[in-house]
């Protein structure tokens, strides 16, 4: 069975990023997360929410040219 939910360690590390930086996004509202007791566990899909996210304005900003950066 495919894993369901992943902790911030482990959404850090499928996405390259330190956990510091998942609980970030997560308190900035860009990567959900449910809360399980005392943790937080980040849905398998909300990774990919989240990457799907950070193309997309990734593609904006580059469309926009350098004046936008």
């Amino acid at each position: 069975m495919e894993k369901l939910g992943y902790s911030a360690e482990e959404a850090g590390s499928i996405l390259g990023v330190g956990r510091t930086t998942v609980f970030e996004e997560m308190k900035r509202g860009r990567l959900r997360s449910v809360k399980v007791g005392r943790r937080r566990i980040v849905p398998a899909d909300a990774l990919r929410e989240f990457m799907t996210q950070l193309a997309a304005e990734h593609a904006d900003s580059v469309g926009r040219g350098p004046e936008a950066a």
